[in-house]
Order: C-alpha cells, then sequence, then structure tokens
C-alpha cells in the first residue's frame, strides 16, 4: 500500500497524507485529489450503467452502526442506486456486534461494522483504520470527577466493551450518565459539558476536545463483510467497491 502511495505523490507533486502515532489523515492536497478521482469514479459507475446496469436486478439488505449511516446515505447510496437502478436497498441500523450476527445468521446481505483490530475477520473488506479517541467538552473539567461520567451507546457496543475493558484496566471508576443507541445523542451528551465517550477520531466535532492522559484503548478496523450467500451475488460484489472507493469519517 505504502508503493502505491508513493507513486500517487510522486504524480501529485506532494504530500496525500499526514500520519501521527495515533492516525492517518488526508492532507488538502489528499482531499482535492479524493474529490477529483471520486467524480472520475463515478463517472465509470454511470458508463457501466449505460452499457449493461438495467439488467442488473436484486435486493441487498445493508446494515451499519448509527455513527456512519449520514455519510453512506448521503455519498455512496445515491451514486450507487443511480448507477443501478433495478437495485432495491434496504437499510438496518445496529451495533456491530449485533449485525455481525445478522450477518451470521443470513438476515443481512452485507454490513459495515467496527472490529478490534487484533480480531479482524480474515474475510473482511477493510475500510480504513481507526483510533477511537476520548473526548469531553470544551471548556470543562469534566473528565477529571470521580467517578468518571460517561456517555455510552447501548449494548451491545464495541466501543462501550473497550470503554469497560480500558476502565477496568485502569482502575479508574466510572458512572453512566447516558445510554443511548443514537450517536447524535451521545455527541449532545458530550458537547453539553455532561460527559466524556470514546469515538472515532474523524468523528470528533468542533465543540468537543479530545483527551490526553486517559486509559488506553487499542486500534480497531471499519470493515465490509458479507454474507455466506452473497459471494454469489453481483450487486453486492459491486457495492462492496463502491464502500471501498468512498467511504471516509
Amino acid at each position: 500500500m505504502s508503493i502505491h502511495i508513493q507513486r500517487l505523490e510522486a504524480v501529485a507533486g506532494g504530500q496525500l497524507l499526514h500520519r501521527d502515532n495515533q492516525s492517518v489523515m488526508l492532507t488538502a492536497l489528499g482531499k482535492k485529489l479524493l474529490r477529483s478521482t471520486a467524480e472520475l469514479l463515478r463517472s465509470h459507475d454511470r458508463i457501466l450503467a449505460d452499457l449493461h446496469g438495467s439488467n442488473l436486478t436484486g435486493r441487498i439488505i445493508l446494515g451499519m452502526p448509527d455513527e456512519y449511516a449520514a455519510q453512506v446515505i448521503r455519498e455512496i447510496l445515491p451514486p450507487f442506486s443511480a448507477a443501478w437502478p433495478n437495485v432495491v436497498m434496504e437499510l438496518k441500523m445496529g451495533p456491530s456486534n449485533e449485525l455481525e450476527e445478522w450477518i451470521a445468521r443470513g438476515k443481512l446481505d452485507a454490513a459495515v461494522v467496527v472490529q478490534p483490530k487484533e480480531k479482524t475477520s480474515p474475510d473482511a473488506q477493510l475500510l480504513m483504520s481507526t483510533t477511537p479517541v476520548w473526548v469531553g467538552p470544551l471548556n470543562s473539567n469534566v473528565a477529571l470527577e470521580n467517578p468518571l461520567p460517561l456517555a455510552v451507546y447501548a449494548a451491545p457496543c464495541i466501543y462501550r466493551k473497550a470503554i469497560t475493558a480500558s476502565l477496568k484496566a485502569s482502575g479508574r471508576r466510572s458512572r453512566i450518565v447516558l445510554e443511548s443507541h443514537s450517536s447524535k445523542a451521545v455527541q449532545a451528551c458530550v458537547e453539553a459539558g455532561l460527559a466524556v465517550s470514546l469515538m472515532d477520531r474523524g468523528k470528533v466535532s468542533g465543540r468537543m476536545l479530545i483527551l490526553e492522559n486517559m486509559p488506553t484503548v487499542p486500534d480497531h478496523n471499519i470493515v465490509f463483510i458479507r454474507s455466506a450467500a452473497s459471494y454469489e451475488d453481483e450487486a453486492v460484489d459491486l457495492l462492496s467497491k463502491a464502500f471501498n472507493q468512498s467511504f471516509r469519517l
């Protein structure tokens, strides 16, 4: 992968990625290249659709956690549906652990889920790696409170498990202020100064502060997984490619 990035940077004439100890982020040039190539990829899909898109029919039941739904619904599904108009999409929201169970039982054709990096499924398609960060409100000492006030997703939730494990390992006491299925509710609780939480670095808003000196949380992967039956489904193959091209935080 690094060789491909180096080649792209040589063509683009500058650095595309900024790396630190916790994450990898696009530079301004990288974001500009992403916007430009996204349009090329959409043109590619439109050409394929003109050639044989009307002949492809099917139905895909797709699952994802609430916190990724907005980007997927706004940026990935519209061009996919435009390219393949006879493929019917059905969306279901749920926590990653639950989505994995639904995939195993054949209740979903595909899903976007979060998995601990060391436990990522061998057949999962990697969309991106992420280092969850502790976040709190701006101009507040709520992170110093004992017990630590938490805004968490309702169980089962992969990041809630990470919070519980890291606090237990550090011996830090905590209490739950908010338990919700909604990422917006968790975000509002943190921004209001009521609690701290754990989220992807790319989801941190301008009204939040990344907290230092907090219990360590391991890296995770955001992946695209499929049911066994879906590997014979061309529509899911194309959806997998769309996610690989366009998914971001």
